[in-house]
């Protein structure tokens, strides 16, 4: 088991940032985790430019779809196209339920996807049992 895991939550929902974080306090592995609130931010901290630089390579990307600017998919595209970052897990996290969604995430070699529970306890359930598998189970490389 790892550490720690460096989680790069790509979200422009700050309701759901907030949440993200106070759920994310007692995972395991411990969580350091950075907010980008849009695919172009995102890029910004896999490039380690303005205000990311210096800052750590993601193990894991929490992607939500529908956000401004550049969404989740158009940002999936970018990285798993990347020679560079491509062998990041990107796990979408999203309120959207709909079957072309999922499919469209996964042409786009999404490596899981989530569906954003409503409830406050499901939510952090769930995303303690993401981190878990992907900090605890899974092997990620280096």
């Amino acid at each position: 088991m790892r550490p720690q895991l460096d989680i790069l939550l790509v979200e422009d929902n700050e309701g759901d940032v907030e949440m993200t974080r106070r759920a994310l306090t007692t995972a395991v592995p411990a969580v350091r985790m950075t907010v980008a609130n849009n695919g172009n931010q995102a890029l910004e901290c896999l490039h380690k430019e303005g205000k990311y630089e210096g800052g750590k390579t993601p193990d894991l990307i929490l992607l939500d779809i529908n956000m401004p600017r550049m969404d989740g998919k158009a940002f999936l595209n970018v990285v798993k196209e990347s020679t560079e970052f491509k062998s990041i897990p990107v796990v979408m996290f999203t309120s959207s339920e709909s079957p072309a969604d999922i499919r469209e995430c996964f042409e786009r070699h999404a490596n899981g996807y989530v569906v954003k529970p409503f409830d406050g306890t499901e939510y952090a359930k769930t995303l303690r049992q993401v981190v878990s598998f992907w900090g605890s189970t899974s092997e990620l490389p280096s």
